[in-house]
């Protein structure tokens, strides 16, 4: 157990910080879900962005790393130009 104020106060921290994290991993996984799942190109093109801008910010905040944000916006891209 914690024997300092500022470590409790860490402990508390970290914990908040996780849920925060995980919330906004999953929320973008269920996005980039999403997107792959339409069949319609006019509606990803419109998701493609909000999408990309959800990985960045994950890729920022080092909760995923840059070259795995870069990856998957690559291939969403891709799928995005493949769709009819």
């Amino acid at each position: 157990m914690a024997n300092h104020k500022s470590a409790l106060k860490r402990i508390r921290r970290n914990e908040a910080v996780r849920l925060r994290n995980k919330y906004q991993h999953k929320t973008t996984r269920n996005a980039i879900k999403k997107l792959r799942n339409l069949e319609d190109k006019k509606a990803a093109e419109t998701l493609y962005p909000s999408v990309v801008s959800m990985i960045d910010k994950l890729a920022k905040r080092n909760i995923i790393h840059s070259n795995k944000a870069s990856n998957l916006k690559s291939k969403l891209a891709k799928h995005v130009a493949t769709l009819a």
